[in-house]
């Protein structure tokens, strides 16, 4: 029994090893991921209560669970574009991109809780925002949706 417990702690620690080394410069993203569904998760709330919908608790947890593997996914896919295509390219444009993409997407999530929590006219589009020349562009009239 203790030859198959050393063997399985051997296995263990060279998978965490392969893992950390993988993960270990993706350490800001996460960062900046995990931070993303923390602010949206206490906004989300805040925005919930101001329109009187009842808080569950067990539907907050998992959807902040959830969220929070999906961003994990979305690092991992994003360092696997980096070191698949990233050296052909000189720069890792796709995994960038996609990394962009994902996490705009979840600041405005962020940016629209925030505005309805505080009783703000309007909702934001980081969308516009990025097409526009002018910033106010980016915040819609409410009444036109």
């Amino acid at each position: 029994m203790t030859d198959t417990n050393n063997m399985l702690a051997t296995f263990l620690t060279a998978m965490g090893v392969v893992i950390a080394d993988f993960y270990s410069h993706l350490s800001g993203w996460l960062l900046f991921g995990f931070a993303l569904v923390v602010v949206d998760l206490r906004f989300g709330i805040l925005a919930a209560k101001k329109r009187g919908e009842v808080i569950r608790p067990s539907r907050a947890v998992r959807r902040t669970v959830n969220k929070t593997i999906d961003y994990l996914s979305w690092v991992t896919l994003a360092e696997l574009a980096s070191r698949t295509y990233g050296v052909s390219l000189g720069v890792p444009v796709v995994s960038l991109g996609a990394l962009f993409f994902v996490y705009a997407a979840e600041f405005n999530s962020c940016m629209n809780n925030y505005i309805e929590y505080k009783g703000i006219k309007g909702r934001f589009d980081i969308w516009k925002l990025i097409r526009r020349k002018d910033v106010s562009d980016a915040l819609e009239d409410s009444q036109s949706e």
